[in-house]
């Protein structure tokens, strides 16, 4: 009896929050008694960044930021609670009544939904200083293979199974099938919904976007090279996202490593436009990272273990790189058992040289730690896979980073930073 008990304490605790926060209801007294000594872990192990704040002075362009979210149905505005603690973070307290809402398609089949675009405007009060927020929706692409699973929602099933049960076979047909799908035909058209994104991002200012409908993004040499060349860019990930992020930019290497216009299908060279990204850092801020295990089975990139010949100025194909830098920043919890550290040779061996990437890794526990009543520690999974949004050393890491002396006071007394050097 004292197992069934324990058994169904554990599956309580995890199915409480489903997929936003811990849920206070259980255990509520003992987890107050555990708040008042938050003494969860956060160690970043890499080099010093600065976070979105500078970018935000940018008088000549603008900052720009995308997000793209993980496994599981998702609907536009999934992303509300991390933008609005961005903003307060960052001192950006004016936001756009409306947002511009896109629904993408492929330039070369108007007929695709590629899921939907959505942006927000947030500004300080003085109006001095600006970010662009996208929020990518791509769930739209998945949802017709995942309705095979429909029928085992349905009344006719799900009535035989214990309660807990089914809350936990429905979580699973909804986030279980999105890595499958996306190894399949469907990965294509989520690629191609990633780059439509990073076309919008840089082909057009706020005024220059649509204010909603279906639009398809071309990337003109004038118009992207410019704004490419004064704006900074910055990417949001969780989970499957960051694999969709890295793959899309490894896609857009090769795109422009051939030198290959997909929209007219012809040979050309935007050399405006590959010359600014050969100058840009982008930071990807990657959360509950899986990247070593959605590695596995796959083909290698075409260029890897190249590093220093791509990105250091006296290195043999300097001028072939596709970016000054790519620096992955690995939010994960190691409580989350769908999330991985990254290890120091996975860049070099795995992922394509000429994106110049650089890991930097933070251990971080989103999810209280509590001692399940002298059974021994225990932290809820699914909080520790989703809880980054909501947790303000998360947020205060994205905007301000660490290392350097603008780092948030809360960084400097909770986080601890281990430089790594060669």
């Amino acid at each position: 009896m004292k197992k069934q008990r324990l058994f169904l304490l554990f599956f309580m605790v995890f199915l409480v929050s489903g997929c936003t926060s811990f849920g206070r209801g259980v255990a509520e007294a003992f987890l107050d008694k555990e708040e008042e000594r938050d003494e969860r872990i956060c160690q970043v192990w890499g080099k010093s960044f600065k976070g979105l704040d500078p970018w935000l002075n940018n008088t000549n362009g603008q900052a720009k930021v995308l997000m793209v979210h993980g496994v599981g149905n998702h609907l536009p505005g999934y992303s509300t609670q991390l933008l609005e603690k961005l903003g307060v973070e960052l001192g950006l307290n004016v936001v756009t009544r409306h947002y511009k809402d896109i629904a993408l398609t492929d330039p070369l089949d108007s007929t695709k939904k590629l899921g939907r675009l959505r942006v927000n405007r947030l500004l300080n009060q003085g109006r001095s200083r600006e970010l662009l927020f996208y929020e990518l929706t791509w769930s739209e692409i998945t949802a017709p293979e995942k309705a095979l699973l429909n029928y085992d929602n349905s009344g006719e099933y799900e009535f035989r199974r214990a309660t807990l049960n089914n809350i936990l076979k429905k979580f699973a047909n909804d986030t279980g099938p999105d890595p499958m799908i996306y190894l399949g035909e469907s990965r294509e058209d989520i690629l191609i919904s990633f780059a439509q994104s990073m076309c919008w991002m840089m082909v057009a200012d706020w005024d220059g976007l649509p204010e909603s409908g279906q639009h398809a993004c071309t990337i003109t040499d004038k118009s992207a090279a410019e704004n490419v060349e004064v704006d900074h860019f910055a990417l949001i990930s969780h989970s499957l996202g960051s694999r969709i992020t890295i793959d899309g930019l490894q896609r857009i290497a090769n795109l422009l490593g051939n030198n290959l216009d997909t929209v007219r299908g012809a040979y050309l060279k935007p050399l405006r436009l590959i010359e600014a990204l050969k100058g840009k850092r982008i930071p990807i801020y990657m959360l509950s990272n899986q990247l070593p295990i959605l590695q596995m089975g796959r083909k290698l990139p075409e260029i890897v273990g190249q590093h220093d010949m791509y990105c250091q100025a006296e290195g043999k194909h300097y001028d072939s790189r596709i970016f000054a830098e790519t620096s992955i920043i690995a939010f994960s919890d190691p409580n989350d058992i769908l999330s991985y550290a990254i290890p120091g040779q996975f860049a070099e061996k795995t992922l394509d040289s000429r994106l110049c990437v650089e890991i930097t890794n933070i251990n971080i526990n989103v999810a209280l730690v509590i001692n399940a009543f002298g059974l021994g520690e225990m932290a809820n999974p699914l909080a520790a896979h989703t809880g980054y949004d909501g947790d303000d050393r998360v947020i205060s890491l994205i905007a301000k980073g660490i290392g350097h002396p603008q780092t948030a006071p809360l960084i400097k007394e909770r986080c601890q930073w281990h430089e790594l050097i060669d």
